[in-house]
């Protein structure tokens, strides 16, 4: 799965933005999850938990509503609440 491939799928199954810091045809592991992560997880643990195992050491970041990197305590709920609008 390409880099692009991998953001279009956490949007489409999480309902959260993520911007993976590499080029867009870099190849990584599958987002195989098939439900959304429980909303009262935190950014980090979802990051470390879900994200960084298949992407590695490559640099990622979240957009929240506002256009703002969310904190790392930041329950998922609120961050997707964030897009609402």
């Amino acid at each position: 799965m390409t880099v692009f491939e991998f953001e279009q799928r956490v949007l489409e199954l999480e309902e959260i933005e993520i911007r993976i810091r590499a080029p867009r045809y870099t190849v990584v592991e599958d987002y195989e999850y098939q439900r959304q992560a429980a909303g009262t997880m935190s950014v980090t643990n979802w990051l470390d938990t879900r994200i960084r195992p298949a992407i590695g050491d490559i640099e990622v970041s979240i957009v929240d509503g506002n256009l703002r990197e969310p904190h790392g305590r930041t329950l998922l709920n609120t961050l997707r609440r964030s897009y609402e609008r």
